[in-house]
């Protein structure tokens, strides 16, 4: 059968122009493809960015809350150990509160603060008096009470005095030893009497293992091993705590530098632990001690009678008579270096270490006097 040449061209045209089309819906549904990965790339990108901003977002938010509840914290912890904090004045006001707008109640007032549920307080000694003298304390709650005091060391400036109370709320004691320059710390005292009681102040540990010189009556004394702080202590602060944001306690407030602002000083606390512990679980407290007054590196600097230049150890400026050590080897001008192989840098780290002890223990001291070294044993006396 002979082709038609018109019906052969009409054939491999319309066979072109399905190639064509095909080719043509090919690189249409190829250019769909790669756009619609391109979108959902982008898409992906964008959400990205969108949830690191978020995330972002979230995290200041957090940051905020946190500070919300530290100030919270803060807030819920002084609060709770202001209720631990007393008032403490030599003398009784009409109402049998120091806290009163009686005037002769603010004269002497000062501070103290719970440190046993059944009624030992502690506090200055300049506020409270010596052992065996009265006093008269307030509580939060306004119940006032005739305060003994059972215990007192003037040299630290602090006493504990008790009262006829039971069921209050003791305040937390922390480590002195473990603080640093740069620690936050709060101050809380009654510094002129009713209408400022329970008085909170701010700051920071200044420095610590500060040495002062005071001077009364043409008298000199020193107090050392102190801590220094910027939190503003006034003359009735005085016996109060100064404590960590933690609400534990590392200081008792004691005096201030009048001719500077923002020079505050507080004993730390651990010299007086071990006196605390003995009335809380015995009732009482049976003092020992050697018989010396000793001082640091750091003292030695004012004694103008003194060339010795030691960088650890006390230094024995004074020997009490009819005491332990006079009847020792010790003499004066010597440096106790450690006691039962325990170093001394302070005076208050042997005060602390002999309040451990009980009259007629035995201590040995590690002691030298120029390039000589000995060890001498010695049974503590009853102060």
């Amino acid at each position: 059968m002979k082709t038609n040449y018109g019906d052969n061209v009409k054939k491999t045209h319309k066979k072109n122009s399905i190639i064509f089309i095909l080719f043509f819906s090919f690189i249409i549904l190829a250019y769909l493809a790669l756009y619609y990965v391109y979108i959902n790339y982008i898409a992906s990108n964008n959400d990205s960015q969108y949830e690191a901003t978020k995330t972002k977002t979230t995290d200041d938010s957090d940051s905020v809350q946190n500070e919300i509840s530290n100030s919270i914290s803060i807030s819920d912890m002084i609060e709770s150990v202001s209720k631990s904090v007393v008032g403490i004045s030599k003398f009784q006001s009409k109402n049998n509160s120091i806290f009163s707008n009686d005037y002769s109640s603010e004269i002497g007032s000062g501070t103290g603060m719970i440190v046993s549920d059944n009624g030992y307080i502690l506090s200055n000694s300049h506020v409270t008096g010596e052992k065996y003298s009265s006093c008269y304390v307030t509580l939060e709650n306004g119940n006032s009470y005739e305060a003994k005091v059972v215990w007192s060391d003037t040299d630290l400036d602090l006493s504990i005095c008790k009262i006829n109370a039971y069921g209050l709320n003791p305040v937390t004691l922390g480590d002195s030893d473990s603080i640093k320059s740069g620690n936050s710390v709060y101050a809380i005292g009654n510094p002129i009497g009713f209408e400022f009681r329970r008085t909170v102040t701010s700051g920071i540990v200044s420095a610590t293992n500060r040495t002062i010189k005071l001077e009364e009556d043409n008298n000199a004394s020193y107090m050392t091993d102190l801590i220094q702080t910027d939190a503003t202590i006034n003359p009735g602060n005085s016996g109060g705590p100064l404590l960590l944001p933690s609400g534990e306690i590392i200081g008792i407030n004691t005096v201030k530098i009048t001719s500077a602002e923002g020079i505050g000083f507080a004993v730390p606390i651990n010299v007086v632990k071990p006196v605390i512990e003995s009335f809380k679980n015995v009732g009482s407290f049976e003092e020992a001690f050697i018989g010396i007054s000793a001082y640091d590196s750091n003292v030695i600097p004012y004694l103008s009678s003194s060339s010795n230049n030691f960088t650890s150890g006390i230094y024995i400026v004074q020997i009490t008579s009819a005491s332990p050590a006079a009847s020792s080897n010790l003499q004066e001008g010597d440096i106790i270096n450690s006691i039962d192989g325990i170093s001394l840098s302070t005076m208050n780290d042997l005060k602390e270490y002999i309040y451990t002890k009980k009259p007629n223990d035995t201590v040995v001291l590690n002691v030298s006097h120029g390039k000589i070294s000995k060890e001498i044993s010695i049974v503590l006396g009853k102060k």
